[in-house]
């Protein structure tokens, strides 16, 4: 317990997912967290569940105004940040072919531009507090993926978009690390429909150990090192969280 006491960490798309148990996560682990979301009843409802150390914001992120006022709205309540987990993100599943250019900047808007203005002002904001720890949401679809040609490219970009930082924040003297994760299948609401809505417990890793579904939990744990102290030498890395390789 306490293996991020005192921190204080925004989540992007923390609502429900992956990043809703980064927040209880974190939480129990002794951070103050902030559930950034545009979903603001199931924000306002994880940050009732948690108490006095969670707030809500409504954040779009792919607004830099939000992002400013999510920052300063943040100090305020909770003090220097020390940590951000840029999570929120859509999904599309469409060919080369298939894939409108509306489609496409609809999906670079949130997970390329927002991920960019989530580490800028990140940036920003550990500068003044003595350094800290961005984690950014990519995926194994980095790699390119032939059904969601749009997301796989945001994707891609995430990655790239963490190494800069990482290199920069180092060549800068900034203790500011910068990290990606890139899991595989996650059983949240936004991928459980495509499997058909099966019961988590029926497809996740303790029912089948070749699945390549994870349960949000298993990148929570993972965050929740990456935020930590104890991954204070841990910078531009590229984690996959997956049983498929």
């Amino acid at each position: 317990m306490g293996r991020v006491e005192g921190k204080t960490v925004i989540i992007t798309g923390a609502a429900s997912g992956i990043g809703r148990q980064d927040a209880l996560t974190l939480a129990r682990e002794g951070a103050r967290v902030v559930i950034t979301d545009l979903n603001e009843d199931a924000g306002r409802a994880l940050e009732k569940e948690i108490g006095g150390a969670a707030m809500f914001l409504r954040h779009d992120i792919s607004n830099e105004d939000d992002w400013k006022s999510v920052i300063a709205r943040t100090e305020d309540r909770f003090g220097p940040v020390r940590g951000l987990v840029n999570n929120a993100g859509v999904l599309m599943m469409a060919s080369i072919e298939d894939t409108t250019l509306e489609q496409w900047h609809k999906v670079h808007r949130v997970n390329s531009d927002g991920y960019f203005l989530g580490c800028k002002y990140g940036v920003a904001a550990m500068k003044k507090s003595g350094g800290g720890s961005i984690v950014n949401m990519s995926s194994v679809a980095a790699a390119g993926l032939p059904f969601a040609a749009a997301y796989s490219a945001s994707k891609g970009s995430v990655a790239a978009l963490t190494n800069s930082v990482a290199i920069h924040c180092r060549s800068a003297g900034y203790r500011i690390r910068c990290n990606s994760i890139h899991p595989d299948g996650v059983l949240t609401p936004m991928v459980l429909p495509m499997l058909g809505n099966p019961d988590p417990a029926t497809v996740g890793y303790d029912a089948d150990p070749t699945t390549r579904f994870c349960d949000p939990a298993d990148v929570a744990n993972l965050v929740l090192f990456l935020i930590s102290d104890e991954s204070r030498f841990i910078s531009g890395a590229q984690i996959r969280i997956t049983n498929a390789y």
